[in-house]
């Protein structure tokens, strides 16, 4: 209907990785600024917690800055099936929640790394 948007996508996907980079720093860092506090809240080992703050950062910047952006993207994506099984399994959180945030966030999350992955990250990447 508007074949002229497609002149965008370049930059649409620029955008969608910066805004997943964004979300997965936030993410991290919060794992990281204070992990014993963190891991005690998300029902993980101290050391478990640094370890997906680590991986939440290293992963974000792969993908908003476009290195080995398929990689980082399906990283993100394991990360964010882990979150969804803990919230399914562990919580029993709703797919909308009820006293929190459901998991339907995380497979919005999920879907926006494997349109990133499946494109690879478009032409505005830094190394394929």
């Amino acid at each position: 209907m508007f074949p002229q948007l497609a002149s965008f996508t370049d930059l649409n996907l620029l955008l969608l990785r910066l805004m997943v980079g964004l979300i997965f720093i936030t993410s991290g860092y919060n794992h990281l600024k204070d992990p014993a506090a963190r891991s005690k809240s998300i029902g993980m080992s101290k050391g478990f917690t640094i370890f997906l703050g680590i991986a939440e950062i290293a992963g974000a910047l792969g993908v908003a800055f476009g290195v080995l952006t398929q990689l980082a993207a399906f990283g993100l994506i394991a990360l964010m099936l882990g979150a969804i099984s803990k919230k399914i399994f562990s919580w029993h959180t709703g797919f909308w929640g009820e006293k929190t945030y459901g998991w339907h966030y995380d497979l919005m999350i999920i879907l926006m790394n494997l349109l990133i992955a499946s494109t690879d990250g478009g032409h505005c990447v830094l190394i394929k």
